[in-house]
């Protein structure tokens, strides 16, 4: 039985990483950071990981590539994908590589926290 949810925060901004994990563990969810997104190939390949939070401006891997790589592993795992600078043809090759859900950044506590909530329910018929 898992007692609560994995996240993985991955962000190259500690601060924003640090300020996800303020909102999601008051209400229950696990957290895991990463700065980049080759580390959060590998905690999605090492750990157990319910949905992937991905910023979609990162140095080397982006976001979207991050994504695109993870779904080869991991095709199930629901990941959401943010951006400060989001346009159309962000969420239309975000919606391609199969994104759960595209947040504009600064996100709203409540965009992020349902997010997550319909990720795992649809995911995981949790909640």
């Amino acid at each position: 039985m898992i007692v609560s949810p994995s996240i993985l925060i991955t962000d190259d901004d500690p601060v924003f990483r640090d300020t996800v994990c303020g909102v999601l563990e008051p209400d229950g969810f696990h957290t895991l950071v990463a700065s980049c997104g080759e580390e959060a190939c590998e905690i999605i390949q090492s750990e157990e990981v319910h949905v992937a939070l991905l910023d979609m401006h990162m140095p080397r891997l982006t976001g979207l590539e991050t994504l695109r790589l993870v779904k080869q592993f991991k095709a199930l795992l629901p990941v959401i994908l943010m951006s400060a600078r989001l346009d159309e043809a962000i969420r239309a090759e975000a919606q391609r590589a199969e994104a759960f859900a595209v947040l504009s950044k600064p996100v709203s506590r409540f965009d992020l926290t349902s997010s997550v909530q319909q990720a795992l329910h649809c995911a995981y018929g949790w909640g």
